[in-house]
């Protein structure tokens, strides 16, 4: 098998705090240790199933928060961003047989995380066809314009639950439920553990299960926090202008969606 993982770190056991998000905090190593340690743990319940070649994108911030010493050998790990569409998606296409979702959380507007956000704190919400949209939900979707089943995701317990409209089958790992702005989490050492034994069920018989269909057309409903960066957004090719801090995008090529979020 050939599986892509993306990780986030939101989403990753204990994280509460935007501190605890960033690479140049040094007050704890806790946040980059445990993502590494639950993308080690996707990456042996891929190799319980069968040792196979295994592409990480580090997702998150810096993309250079996974400490790839400390995972698989049969791993290659893509570190910084491409700048191109797919972002944290980045090495994508159709010759993967699966794309799996480590730390990933809510999406904004959603209070099942305290670090809930969408792409960017620019952005009070996306729609997709009229539902808020996660990171998940279009990094998914990137993975079902290529063809590639999406059977695992872990993270915080909401964005769990919202996945499951997307598709029923996919496998997921909570390990965290937001309230307020704080979190309970599980411990760290069974987050590891059930992810390992969630990877190992959701690559475990027939993957076509977890094939996404893409919508038909994509009618995307961008809501700014601050008016002048919904202005400047507006100038994108066929943006139409909703008011003064919201915008919608309609298409019926997914991959202009990516290319549309790239440029705004």
């Amino acid at each position: 098998m050939k599986i892509y993982i993306s990780a986030d770190i939101e989403g990753t056991c204990g994280i509460v705090h935007w501190d605890e998000t960033e690479l140049e905090n040094n007050l704890s190593t806790y946040n980059k240790d445990q993502m590494t340690k639950e993308v080690n743990a996707a990456c042996l319940g891929i190799n319980d199933i069968e040792k196979s070649d295994i592409i990480i994108k580090d997702a998150h911030d810096s993309a250079r928060n996974i400490n790839p010493m400390n995972l698989p050998e049969n791993i290659k790990i893509l570190r910084g961003w491409t700048k191109d569409p797919h972002v944290m998606m980045g090495g994508i296409d159709k010759s993967f047989d699966a794309s799996l979702f480590v730390g990933y959380h809510s999406p904004a507007t959603f209070n099942g995380n305290p670090l809930s956000h969408t792409l960017d704190t620019k952005f009070d919400y996306i729609k997709i066809n009229d539902d808020i949209a996660s990171e998940f939900t279009i990094n998914a979707y990137t993975s079902a314009y290529y063809n590639v089943p999406v059977p695992f995701l872990s993270g915080d317990e909401m964005l769990c639950e919202h996945a499951k409209k997307l598709n029923p089958n996919i496998i997921t790992v909570p390990v965290s439920k937001g309230i307020g702005n704080a979190s309970i989490s599980i411990h760290p050492t069974l987050a590891v553990k059930n992810i390992r034994l969630g990877v190992k069920s959701a690559l475990s018989g027939d993957l076509s299960r977890h094939l996404i269909k893409l919508p038909e057309s994509f009618k995307i409903e961008i809501k700014f926090k601050e008016h002048y960066n919904s202005y400047k957004a507006s100038f994108y090719p066929n943006m139409k202008t909703i008011d003064s801090q919201t915008l919608v995008f309609k298409t019926d090529d997914y991959y202009e969606v990516l290319r549309m979020l790239l440029f705004i």
